[in-house]
């Protein structure tokens, strides 16, 4: 019998139309998939789940009752924690306070901090983090460490149902096998897991079973040994793909972006690359091996030690500022979005005018309606 069963959910938000009759039956002591491009609507099914947000119509029922959480507190006494894919930590409180959050141990109404500490502890031995110490404050930590907190802090709610939604973006590959190692013990001991990747072979390390969405509808359900990855991806797109990177027409005719031995110790050294008018460059490596380095040191956040920089074949300095790159056609998007790359207490038009005022100013002055 099914622990969480999902018929007919609708979810619009104005206009666009996130979920349109998505079904699902997620069994008991089972890790669920669900695979879909981006904008096939997975997040919003998990904040329907967890109570963040209403679905327009449709059924749920956990453990056959009727199921609708009003809030993510109802969803959470009910026994569902939600990992988030953007972390929802205090900064300013340690580990072990973010982790026990809401569910502290406490007597005669005064807080245990050794119980505390003991209870976080006994979370963290899980992963072992070298960055990680219970009394360390969050704010302190690198992206990958407060993943991991997130993470442990959905465990310490002793939750009968975990909804993951892309747990690993920020995670080294040690930490990753932690992980599943985890996913794992918990399966078997009954706990059931709801989990989103992007990464097929992710989902092949530790799923059972697999739900498609596409254009926020289900399309395909079933045992995941049952299908080959083709087959997932042609249910992802809705068309066979015979070539994923298909082969350029012609060259770029210009290159505007030319890189050589750019150097940001200790984690760049040396790092070459070219790019071409209407090219997509992508940049593979693994956590530490320097891909962010180099992106801040191109856009200016960063000043790079020593190397070359060509705009347009014209060398420019490689410690410029940023404001000279977004002059020469820069821009940037953090992989940190909430804390570098919006201001979240300005309006949208604020956001998306801040760095090119000429566009919505006259005689030095902000216009709001040109905003």
């Amino acid at each position: 019998m099914p622990i969480l069963r999902i018929e007919n959910l609708h979810k619009s938000f104005g206009p666009t139309r996130a979920l349109e009759g998505v079904s699902i039956e997620v069994e008991r002591g089972s890790v669920h998939a669900l695979i879909g491009e981006n904008g096939a609507g997975k997040s919003t099914l998990l904040n329907i789940i967890s109570g963040l947000i209403q679905a327009d119509e449709g059924t749920l029922e956990l453990e056959s009752r009727p199921y609708r959480p009003l809030s993510p507190q109802d969803a959470r006494c009910r026994g569902i924690a939600f990992i988030h894919q953007e972390l929802c930590l205090c900064p300013h409180l340690t580990v072990w306070e973010n982790i026990l959050l809401g569910v502290e141990s406490s007597q005669r109404g005064w807080l245990d901090l050794k119980e505390c500490r003991s209870r976080a502890e006994q979370v963290l031995r899980h992963f072992s983090h070298p960055e990680i110490n219970p009394d360390r404050t969050v704010q302190t930590l690198s992206i990958a460490a407060r993943q991991v907190v997130e993470i442990c802090r959905a465990l310490a709610l002793d939750a009968r149902i975990i909804l993951m939604d892309e747990p690993t973006s920020s995670l080294q590959r040690s930490d990753v096998q932690h992980l599943f190692d985890l996913i794992r013990r918990l399966r078997d001991r009954g706990i059931t897991v709801v989990y989103i990747s992007h990464f097929l072979e992710e989902i092949r390390q530790i799923s059972d079973a697999f739900t498609v969405l596409r254009d926020g509808r289900s399309v395909a359900t079933g045992k995941l040994e049952r299908v080959t990855d083709d087959e997932l991806i042609r249910l992802m797109v809705g068309r066979p793909i015979n070539h994923l990177y298909p082969a350029r027409e012609k060259k770029p005719a210009q290159n505007l972006l030319t890189v050589e031995d750019l150097s940001l110790p200790p984690s760049l050294h040396k790092a070459s690359l070219t790019l071409g008018a209407g090219e997509v460059l992508g940049i593979a490596g693994l956590m530490g091996a320097g891909r962010t380095a180099l992106i801040r040191a191109l856009v200016g956040l960063e000043k790079a030690q020593s190397g070359k920089i060509k705009v347009f074949s014209r060398e420019s300095p490689v410690k410029s500022e940023t404001r000279t790159r977004l002059a020469q056609g820069f821009g940037y998007l953090s992989e940190n979005r909430s804390r570098e790359g919006l201001l979240q207490t300005l309006s949208i038009a604020d956001n998306v005018t801040i760095t090119r005022y000429s566009s919505c100013s006259r005689s030095g002055w902000i216009d709001p309606e040109q905003q």
